[in-house]
């Protein structure tokens, strides 16, 4: 029989042996196997690994292979040769061969392992749907049945789940992670035949024992080197009740400390105690926003070395990234991963191969979850139930790192890392709270005369059109921070903040929402417009932070903005906030207030995702119905038909945006231009265009054309009152 093959040589004019079909599956089974074993998988991701390519030994593959790869025909002429199905004979193979329901979880893997999971049935994609496919592409199993018949396949019988799968809600995950073995295995695989510089460039990372000494070197110098002061007090005996805890058990953990408390180092500290003791392979620190992933980033990398921390998230400074980076970034083989909670939750409900492609590597890992707070309410319900099923099912340890904890709905047994946190609360209170003796609104002019009497002094507002509008009555010298300036913009003026404070400047700053959670600065005063508590709360965190001041004299005080907030979560927030204040004996620097916010916010919210959860992945599991697709659609944590970004004119960034002129969109060029980009709603997005302010330089991609940019407000989108709403 002639030989068959999986893949030919990138360079169409090398001469080497094109890549043998059988040496292909039997080794992405291999791997497949080893990467499965950490969750009791390994012969069921075998026989994915062995399944996922066999269409390729069609005549049909064969034919269209030997085409792509002839020197005699130009790039352009190879692009428009068509493509061949090759998935879906291994899915059907896996039906007669294994019958349901073991067939269906491994004909959803192969048959989705480039086009990503399927969706078993759907309106939309029609032939597409899984169910459809087995149906329809019968006709390429009989292409291989030849190759079947002469060949001999060492597939391993008797599979049964693992003893975790006890209920249908377990399913939908353990499926994603069958897939994530599969696309990692096969990615790695074919690299290593096309590619193999590129693959040895992979892995070459510090392990974890050897970055646990450098850390705790470096704490034992850190704290040598730290001033005697009653709030470093409290933060070593944090730190120490970290170390001490992180070796006792695995599962869920709560690191509940106030503002200013040490946070984050001692969640380090325990995540790399409890990495060591536990056997842990890497450690997960998970951020809510890119705008303060680069402080917490920085500081890992002056601790562990440039070399030992893989950023991925949008915002990353690509010239800054190493292509060690990169490729660590597409499947987190990494002991170090620094990430946002967008690409950490929606990789777990993603029906993508690039971005299930790291999901195995989550499993035996140690995850911060920090300001966990910040969950989205809409799909707080999905959010809760992946962490229980990594704890439970996958080897890993959670720790919930924040100032306002919040009652996760489902979530039991959550080991304390400080066991009287409420003497905490009592000996870090180091501001008072001033709030408005009744409701009634102040004017943005009135707000503005207060501000001027300091001077430092942080303005926090609840929107972009508010931080605008406040902005333009302050006095000259007064610092604007919102998301319409952009990520590089950003870090500028964060890094100014700070100098200006440390040289005790003059300093004024009007800000959103954004510097209330993690961004390290330290003003004597702040004022807070009206909001949910715990937002009121992290804003007292940039309040006297190092508690040089007496708390008499650290004022933060809440005022009601003239204008009304957007209906919806945060206006819910505010009304919890308004009848909590209302009622006696309250006291808001106190360890209960924010679970006791919680508990009423989430009642008021209309849907948590429960129900949505349920039909898509949930209610028809053990008939072998998952709606993958439309839950890796649907689950977005920033709404992108919400939100649509433009590329801004900043710096330097001019020749990139002429190579983006020119030549068009590639990955490397989209993630430096990320540093530049600004994301506006979907309406205010359409009335720019419609403007003509705005300038389509690549299908869907915009740029900033006659609407201008402005080094003290970012993207003028109120200007002249071009754009008249209250943009979050």
């Amino acid at each position: 029989m002639d030989k068959v093959y999986a893949h030919s040589p990138k360079d169409k004019k090398e001469d080497r042996e094109w890549h043998l079909l059988d040496d292909h599956i039997k080794s992405v089974a291999c791997k497949s196997y080893k990467f499965a074993g950490v969750f009791d998988s390994s012969d069921w991701a075998y026989n994915i690994g062995f399944l996922h390519d066999l269409g390729k030994a069609s005549s049909d593959f064969q034919e269209y292979l030997k085409k792509v790869s002839s020197d005699k025909i130009s790039d352009e002429a190879r692009k428009c040769i068509k493509k061949t199905n090759h998935s879906g004979a291994g899915a059907i193979y896996a039906i007669e061969k294994f019958k349901d329901p073991i067939g269906r979880v491994i004909a959803y893997c192969v048959a989705g392992h480039h086009a990503g999971l399927l969706d078993w049935y759907s309106e939309e994609t029609a032939n597409a749907a899984l169910s459809a496919r087995l149906k329809n592409d019968k006709k390429y199993f009989e292409l291989i049945k030849d190759y079947i018949n002469n060949n001999t396949f060492e597939l391993k019988d008797n599979l049964s789940p693992p003893r975790f799968i006890n209920q249908e809600k377990d399913l939908h995950l353990w499926i994603r992670m069958l897939y994530s073995c599969l696309v990692d295995a096969d990615f790695l695989d074919t690299e290593e035949y096309l590619d193999k510089d590129k693959l040895l460039k992979r892995s070459k990372f510090s392990s974890i024992s050897e970055l646990s000494s450098k850390f705790f070197d470096y704490m034992k110098d850190f704290e040598k080197g730290a001033e005697t002061s009653s709030i470093n007090k409290v933060r070593s005996e944090v730190l120490r009740s970290c170390e001490e805890s992180a070796i006792k058990k695995e599962g869920f953990w709560e690191l509940s400390v106030p503002t200013g408390g040490g946070k984050t180092l001692s969640a380090i500290a325990f995540a790399f105690k409890h990495a060591v003791k536990f056997s842990k392979e890497r450690i997960i620190y998970v951020i809510p926003y890119t705008s303060i992933i680069e402080q917490t980033s920085k500081k890992l990398r002056e601790i562990l070395g440039d070399d030992n921390v893989v950023e991925h998230h949008s915002n990353i400074d690509s010239d800054k990234e190493t292509e060690e980076m990169r490729l660590a970034c597409e499947n987190w083989d990494a002991p170090i991963i620094v990430t946002t909670n967008v690409q950490f939750f929606e990789s777990l409900y993603s029906a993508r191969s690039s971005r299930c492609r790291k999901l195995h590597n989550i499993v035996n890992s140690v995850i911060i979850l920090d300001e966990a707070q910040l969950l989205p309410p809409n799909f707080l319900y999905p959010c809760v139930e992946v962490l229980k099923q990594l704890v439970i099912n996958y080897k890993t340890t959670i720790l919930f790192s924040t100032a306002t904890q919040p009652v996760l709905p489902g979530i039991c047994g959550v080991n304390k890392v400080v066991r009287d946190s409420a003497k905490l609360y009592d000996r870090l209170r180091r501001v008072n709270y001033v709030f408005p003796k009744d409701f009634s609104s102040s004017s943005w002019e009135s707000v503005c005369e207060k501000l001027k009497e300091h001077k430092q002094v942080l303005c926090v507002v609840n929107t972009r059109r508010d931080c605008y509008d406040l902005f333009k009555l302050m006095p000259k010298g007064t610092i604007h921070l919102s998301a319409l300036i952009c990520a590089e913009h950003r870090t500028k003026k964060i890094g100014e903040i700070k100098d200006k404070l440390k040289r005790n400047e003059e300093i004024r700053v009007v800000s959103t929402q954004l510097i209330e959670a993690g961004v390290d600065v330290d003003f004597p005063v702040v004022y807070r417009a009206f909001a949910g508590i715990p937002s009121i709360i992290q804003t007292a965190g940039r309040c006297n932070r190092e508690g040089k001041l007496p708390v008499k004299e650290a004022n933060v005080f809440v005022f009601v903005p003239p204008s009304k907030l957007p209906q919806g979560v945060l206006s819910k927030a505010a009304d919890v906030t308004r009848d909590m204040i209302s009622s006696e004996n309250f006291q808001i620097d106190n360890e209960d207030t924010p679970r006791r916010f919680y508990e009423k916010f989430y009642k008021s919210v209309n849907s948590i995702g429960e129900d949505w959860l349920k039909n898509l992945l949930i209610k028809d599991a053990y008939n072998g119905e998952f709606q993958f697709s439309t839950a890796g659609k649907e689950f977005q944590i920033i709404d992108d038909n919400c939100n649509i970004s433009i590329i801004v004119k900043y710096g330097k960034n001019d020749d990139l945006i002429e190579e983006f002129r020119a030549r068009g969109p590639s990955r490397d060029l989209m993630r430096k231009l990320q540093r530049y980009i600004v994301n506006v709603p979907g309406n205010i997005f359409f009335e720019l265009k419609n403007k003509g302010l705005i300038e389509e330089i690549y299908e869907t991609k915009y740029l900033q054309g006659q609407i201008k940019y402005s080094e003290e407000t970012g993207l003028n989108i109120f200007e002249m009152d071009i754009i008249d709403l209250p943009i979050i």
